[in-house]
């Protein structure tokens, strides 16, 4: 769409978005130095592959699609179809994510789709035939590490192939055979197909969609790929435990682009925090005006659908059927992202023009030094196998975790997620991960000390994840509430020291704490942002925190007054702690306390639902009466 220049300067650009662009300034000579700065210290970091690597992917990629066009036709001839049929009869196999982007490096993954016919069916032909071809390359050793996951969200089949990590999904066409003028993009390939198809298309759909909608690819692509170096190093950078994933920061780096078409990758970096420091949630995050088509699949939409209400971070993918990306993000893993956002954007107004402000912003997050509570997660199983899988399945279960800490603590309570895993190598079947645990502000006049007990959220925490169908004796996981003085010293060692090799600013350096201060601060006054989509401004409270300075990565000043317990609650008085784990198994935990799992978890899970509970219309209106006192959030949930 062709429009005049919001600023009325007369100019003509090209629209890219749902709004107008902030601003249409060309960089300078000094934005081009600091995007050559950045773009080298990514490449002196190793984030770009040689050629040796590339070639070596694209002929990895290539044995992958004779592979998936061999299998095709196997599946065919057993299923009785005519030499005639099968001739010109194959696969399709794309790419998307960070390596249809552009902006992997040595070692990602590749995302991948397999395309088939409609006979070539997903569970019992590719988890079936083409997994058991995929199991007798790794008897041969060209294959490892090969782990199918059908029962996912999205179906996926992952594996090491000749040394480059591949997720391979799949999609079931309702068509006998693929034309070679056929179009991933069109609206009309969703026809006739299940939910599962449509969501494996939706990576590849979304993925060009997003290099449709950016002014300037090279741009967007070294932005994306220090943003994401930038959230990996600030522990960010995880979908599973509730922050954000690849297609999360690409479509945030997108719109920025979008809303400052002309500018650098150093502008769009610095653009990036600041309107994202302010940006006013739930307020959705969209490349174009969500489509509306007439197929009638479900789109995100608040008004119309009630689960979509409660999202609090709106990611919009721009492909048909549009999704939110970001349904994982709770609370406190939001707040925890507002904190870095401030951050970065303090950074970059004070170092903005010095070299300095690339390694400001990648200074690696002190996570074991900025709380005094934590929960510590230990993962074990007894073979390596075993292992393997019991951990995969608790890591996609921690945001449970996360929200079951926000609703037993009446909203008192919120939990930092350290988005990786840790190993000691002493303990070789055992996984660790940790949370920090801090109060959330408190409205203005509240006073005292704070006690919260988090036995309930820990113990249905268990309840969940013991009921994965895959169990088997000998995987346990334990929860435990430590001080920061009793985390073990191995976890502390692996804390970084300071960063020394960045260059020296001409001004003081930048607190963490007052990103943290901001974010509390309106969180208590709920005062609305600017409307960066408007106008841009730097906020007073920013300016005024600039000649600020404090420790970084302090504890917050309000969780001196914190304390966690694990109290006896409900009909559990008799169980010890140390029984928890045998009256769970054994059935001795109360149903109440089993019925009440089951609304944590939604309307639609059935696996812990009582023997004698009602039916499905009964059933939803007995949790909510049972989820009335949980929390006054989910009394107004219920009000709307």
């Amino acid at each position: 769409e062709i429009h005049t220049d919001v600023f009325g300067r007369g100019a003509m650009a090209t629209r890219l978005g749902v709004t107008d662009p902030i601003s249409l300034a060309k960089p300078s000579a000094r934005d081009f130095q600091l995007t050559e700065g950045m773009e080298k210290l990514l490449r002196d970091m190793g984030k770009y592959e040689t050629e040796e690597e590339a070639r070596h992917r694209q002929e990895v990629l290539g044995k992958l699609d004779a592979l998936v066009n061999s299998w095709i036709v196997e599946v065919s001839d057993e299923k009785g179809f005519s030499e005639e049929f099968m001739q010109g009869l194959r696969g399709r196999v794309y790419t998307f994510g960070s390596y249809r982007l552009g902006v992997h490096g040595p070692g990602s993954d590749i995302d991948t789709l397999c395309i088939g016919p409609k006979h070539c069916d997903r569970s019992r032909d590719f988890f079936g035939s083409l997994c058991d071809k995929l199991r007798a390359l790794e008897e041969q050793g060209t294959v490892k590490e090969l782990a199918p996951v059908p029962d996912a969200h999205v179906p996926v089949m992952k594996f090491v192939f000749e040394g480059i990590s591949i997720d391979l999904l799949y999609a079931q066409l309702a068509i006998p055979k693929i034309p070679e003028d056929w179009d991933i993009n069109s609206n009309l390939i969703l026809r006739n197909i299940d939910e599962q198809t449509i969501r494996s298309l939706n990576g590849c759909r979304v993925t060009d969609q997003m290099l449709k909608l950016v002014p300037d690819i090279p741009t967007f692509r070294l932005a994306l790929k220090f943003i994401k170096l930038w959230a990996e190093t600030r522990g960010v950078y995880s979908n599973v435990t509730g922050y954000l994933g690849g297609v999360n920061w690409a479509i945030l780096v997108a719109r920025i682009c979008q809303l400052y078409p002309n500018a650098s990758a150093n502008v769009v970096v610095s653009r990036f925090f600041r309107v994202y420091s302010q940006w006013r949630w739930p307020n959705p995050v969209m490349l174009k005006e969500i489509e509306d088509d007439p197929m009638g699949l479900q789109i995100w939409d608040p008004r119309k659908n009630p689960r979509d209400r409660g999202h609090i971070m709106p990611i919009i993918t721009p492909a048909y059927p549009c999704m939110n990306s970001s349904y994982n993000v709770s609370e406190s893993t939001l707040k925890v992202m507002k904190e870095e956002w401030n951050r970065g954007d303090l950074i970059c107004q004070k170092s903005g023009t010095h070299d300095s402000i690339w390694h400001e912003l990648l200074e690696p997050v002190r996570f074991f030094e900025m709380y005094k509570n934590y929960l510590q997660i230990e993962v074990t199983a007894s073979s390596e196998e075993d292992h393997r899988l019991w951990e995969g399945w608790v890591h996609s279960r921690l945001r449970q975790l996360i929200m079951r800490v926000e609703r037993f603590s009446y909203g008192i309570l919120l939990a930092h997620p350290w988005a990786k895993e840790i190993y000691n190598e002493q303990e070789p079947l055992k996984t660790y991960y940790f949370m920090g645990m801090h109060k959330k502000a408190q409205p203005q006049g509240s006073t005292g000390p704070v006690s919260v007990d988090l036995r309930g959220a820990v113990q249905d925490f268990r309840l969940h994840v013991f009921s994965w169908p895959a169990f088997k004796p000998g995987m346990d996981i334990m929860v435990r509430h430590v001080k920061q003085k009793q985390l073990p010293g191995w976890v502390l060692a692996m804390t970084p020291p300071p960063a020394a090799s960045a260059p020296a600013s001409p001004e003081k350096p930048i607190e963490e704490e007052a990103a943290r201060e901001e974010v509390q601060k309106r969180e208590r006054e709920e005062t609305p942002a600017p409307d960066v989509e408007k106008e841009e401004v730097e906020a007073p409270a920013a300016k005024k925190r600039k000649s600020e300075g404090v420790v970084p990565d302090a504890p917050p000043k309000d969780d001196e007054d914190l304390q966690v317990v694990y109290g006896q609650q409900n009909n559990d008085e008799d169980l010890k702690p140390e029984e928890i784990e045998a009256g769970e198994r054994n059935g001795k935990v109360s149903q109440d306390r089993q019925f009440a799992e089951a609304d944590l978890l939604g309307y639609e899970t059935d696996e812990l639902q009582p023997p004698d509970a009602p039916d499905k219309g009964e059933r939803k209106q007995v949790l909510i009466k049972l989820n009335k006192p949980l929390t006054a959030a989910s009394m107004a949930r219920q009000g709307q």
